[in-house]
């Protein structure tokens, strides 16, 4: 079977993405408490730091989703009928390959469609992608999945997925608008695989986010670097430390910077100029742990029933099939 070149489609429009981030800093910064949507953290330097911190030993959600699907991907792809997928996030799709695997060996799937918004690790992905599975229409996506779900290539019977927890990172109010936004752009009987890390002990998960080699601190600070670099901001990004705190109300982690020392931080690109006072905190990403019942009760809200449940031995993550009723 002969190579299908990769498509790569650009949906994130240079001057709309400044747009939004000038939006995103004016009423995040500019409010209090301060804090950014956890987007701007992957810039392409972001990516690749983002893909150091899923090797880390702490870092146990990426190999445990990765050892689910190692276990389970036949089975996944038995229990639906897609012959589209498309992934929300995909960065370098690692872990999906397994899924594409099982999808192969099905003989069923027609195309790939990876969405993300760093074009270039996406373009080098779309490349392997099309190496690795020849036949494959590998139509990549330079977008937002916040903002582009209705442009998403609709050929085929599709299913959406969603991995890495990724859904962890939005506030309550913005995953339910995000739900509600994903169940209307399916059609009736298209297909939901979402990853979501389990509530469990305080210990491990404050862990987790604070690892030995201070990957996931370069990782939050590097916020502040993209304001720097695109708005020429003057922040004084090693002004900061690293604060993950685990809310224990919400049952999240909020990885924060807390200012150690007053900033006067201009940000020319917004129009904005804030005064930073010692212990200042700006809420830089959450990442949600959830229980079954309770994101089950989210999905039916937004019109997806749930199918089937895949867990590791241990209940610290799980893969959950919806479809869209």
């Amino acid at each position: 079977m002969s190579r299908v070149e990769p498509v790569v489609s650009v949906l994130l429009d240079p001057a709309r993405a400044a747009t939004s981030l000038v939006d995103d800093v004016r009423r995040g910064l500019g409010a209090h408490p301060r804090r950014l949507p956890p987007k701007w953290l992957y810039d392409d330097e972001g990516s690749r730091l983002f893909d150091e911190i899923t090797r880390l030993p702490e870092y146990y959600p990426t190999r445990t989703e990765r050892a689910i699907l190692t276990a389970y991907a036949d089975d996944i792809v038995g229990a639906c009928d897609a012959t589209t997928v498309v992934e929300l996030g995909s960065g370098t799709s690692e872990k999906t390959r397994l899924l594409l695997d099982a999808f192969a060996r099905s003989g069923r799937l027609q195309r790939f469609v990876p969405v993300d918004v760093s074009e270039g690790t996406l373009r080098e992905a779309a490349t392997a992608l099309a190496d690795r599975y020849p036949g494959l229409a590998v139509e990549a996506v330079v977008g937002d999945f916040t903002l582009h779900l209705g442009r998403l290539p609709r050929r085929g019977r599709r299913l959406i997925a969603f991995l890495g927890s990724t859904i962890g990172n939005l506030y309550l109010e913005e995953r339910r608008a995000f739900l509600g936004a994903l169940g209307d752009s399916l059609d009736s009987g298209e297909w939901l695989l979402l990853g979501v890390d389990l509530v469990k002990d305080a210990d491990r998960l404050v862990a987790a986010y604070d690892d030995a080699a201070g990957v996931t601190e370069e990782f939050v600070r590097n916020a502040v670097r993209v304001l720097n670099r695109e708005l020429d901001a003057d922040f004084d990004a090693d002004g900061f430390s690293y604060a993950p705190l685990w809310d224990a109300r919400m049952e999240r982690m909020d990885l924060r910077l807390r200012a150690e020392m007053p900033q006067r931080v201009r940000i020319p690109g917004a129009d904005l100029e804030l005064d930073l006072h010692v212990g200042e905190e700006l809420r830089i990403e959450i990442s949600t742990k959830f229980r079954l019942d309770r994101i089950g009760a989210e999905l039916d809200d937004a019109g997806l029933a749930v199918a089937r449940t895949w867990t590791d031995p241990d209940d610290d993550f799980a893969i959950i099939l919806a479809r869209r009723r």
